[in-house]
């Protein structure tokens, strides 16, 4: 029997009449590949501003919590549970306004403290998509205002005939095929949550046995030393996740980082991140492993990248003596991680014996999935949630 007869003898006219369908909410979306994350981009005129609320509406939309989302369009893995919001913003040489939450897949929680500089790629996309910023020739400038970071950032959209471009010969590890470049300018990035580069003033320390450097930029992050935790810091993503114990030992180390850099009490929290460091074997400056924080990152975040490119070039770190530092104020550092590189263009200038961070940008791509409407139970939008 054909295929389109066998779905047609599946009729909704075989329930019984008095079996009434609960109320949907619609929300319109658009689904982007950002970077090396995927997810929904929502105007954020269209998601509550009440943050119980919101969390129930992108529990609901992404169909957590369940390992399998689904009851929603998440993907069933961290890169893919992830929701950018994007509107117009009213700051003084801003375009739009960016907040990023992290929907957690198998717990009911949505962390909007870390930002997601993957989902970034996608928000100039979606404000020239959605009519927020009108186009600006062959490329077009969208200026960003990171809420979850109090940063801003550029990205350069090319958009040739008037229209967004997705089409292009830029490749990134992590994703398949090659794509349109787009590339992100980071601004305002040292001491995005702690205020300072350095929170505890050492470039330094020990958390546990381990020596560590707690560095901030563009994200909070511990980073240490593969071998100190009896890693040579190559594994893949899927042998490091297998061992429980190295986790449980590295969310103990992370809860006092993130006490030492006044961050207080990060349980459930996704900040600090953590990422542990090996010599390059590849021809980069350096080997890492990227931790989110529960999980290793199949790829390398963009934040990550700006952090640990910093811990590289500060003086003093666990970098030194790892790492194949560039000389360069205007350089480029290369993280090797699990599927392959990431270049991290970095702008310092010296400081005495130390390095003063200036800015870092980067090269990723996006593309438009798909367009419509998202569905979820009316329920979710009610102030209090129903006993």
């Amino acid at each position: 029997m054909p295929i389109f007869e066998v779905c047609n003898c599946i009729q909704l006219s075989t329930l019984p009449n008095e079996v009434t369908l609960p109320a949907q909410h619609a929300i319109p979306c658009i689904l982007m590949r950002g970077g090396t994350s995927k997810g929904p981009y929502f105007k954020m005129q269209d998601i509550p501003q009440d943050p119980e609320v919101r969390a129930r509406v992108l529990l609901a939309a992404m169909g957590s919590p369940d390992i399998r989302q689904i009851d929603g369009i998440g993907g069933a893995d961290t890169l893919t549970s992830k929701v950018a919001m994007v509107g117009p913003s009213d700051r003084d040489g801003v375009d739009v306004d960016y907040l990023f939450a992290q929907v957690s897949v198998d717990k009911a929680i949505v962390d909007t403290s870390p930002s997601c500089g993957n989902m970034l790629s996608g928000v100039g996309p979606f404000a020239i998509e959605m009519g927020i910023v009108p186009v600006g020739g062959e490329k077009t400038s969208v200026v960003i205002y990171d809420i979850n970071t109090q940063s801003r950032i550029e990205a350069i959209v090319e958009t040739p005939d008037g229209v967004v471009n997705y089409e292009g010969n830029e490749r990134i590890d992590g994703v398949p095929g090659t794509a349109a470049e787009i590339r992100l300018n980071f601004m305002d990035i040292v001491g995005s949550k702690t205020g300072s580069l350095l929170p505890t003033g050492k470039p330094m320390e020990v958390i546990d046995g381990v020596k560590a450097t707690l560095i901030d930029v563009a994200v909070p992050m511990m980073i240490v030393r593969a071998a100190d935790l009896g890693k040579t810091g190559y594994e893949s993503a899927a042998e490091l996740d297998a061992d429980k114990d190295f986790f449980a030992r590295m969310e103990a180390m992370r809860m006092e980082a993130g006490r030492r850099m006044g961050l207080g009490d990060v349980t459930g929290k996704v900040v600090p991140k953590m990422a542990m460091l090996a010599a390059p074997r590849e021809g980069g400056s350096v080997a890492a492993r990227y931790f989110v924080p529960h999980k290793t990152h199949a790829a390398f975040a963009v934040t990550g990248g700006l952090c640990v490119s910093s811990c590289v070039l500060v003086p003093g770190t666990v970098a030194a003596g790892l790492a194949s530092r560039p000389e360069s104020d205007d350089c480029t550092v290369i993280i090797e991680h699990p599927t392959g590189v990431i270049d991290v263009a970095m702008t310092t200038r010296p400081d005495g014996n130390a390095v003063e961070i200036i800015s870092g940008g980067v090269v990723r791509t996006a593309r438009k999935l798909m367009e419509g409407t998202v569905f979820v139970p009316s329920a979710t939008l009610v102030s209090t949630p129903a006993a």
